[in-house]
């Protein structure tokens, strides 16, 4: 997904290449996560060149953070702080990150009241 998102409608070649030469998979795997990824509506074909059948994502990058994050909270019973606790704990959230969640969250509370 990353691919079609940064570079446009590929095809399974063309995907296939865009991954390091030692971290490449076989093309019948590239393959069928395009061909599951179809049937999820999450990509779709636009274009067929000789034998190669082109796509583009369907699904917005946005869109599809957002609904994996709700799927990984609801895992912890809707419960997001777990999951931002051992992000900080980890190392992973970098400072600045931290203030632009901070940031977010003030922002957030201010539309809430508002309301």
């Amino acid at each position: 997904m990353q691919t079609l998102w940064s570079k446009g409608p590929c095809s399974i070649r063309e995907l296939l290449e865009s991954f390091p030469e030692q971290e490449r998979l076989a093309y019948t795997t590239v393959q069928t996560v395009v061909n599951r990824l179809e049937g999820k509506r999450a990509i779709r074909r636009v274009n067929k060149v000789s034998n190669a059948h082109v796509f583009e994502a369907v699904i917005s990058q946005a869109s599809a953070q957002s609904r994996m994050i709700d799927e990984l909270v609801a895992w912890f019973g809707g419960k997001p702080l777990p999951i931002m606790t051992h992000l900080i704990e980890s190392g992973r959230l970098t400072e600045e990150e931290i203030r632009e969640a901070r940031r977010a969250l003030r922002s957030t509370a201010l539309k809430e009241r508002s309301k």
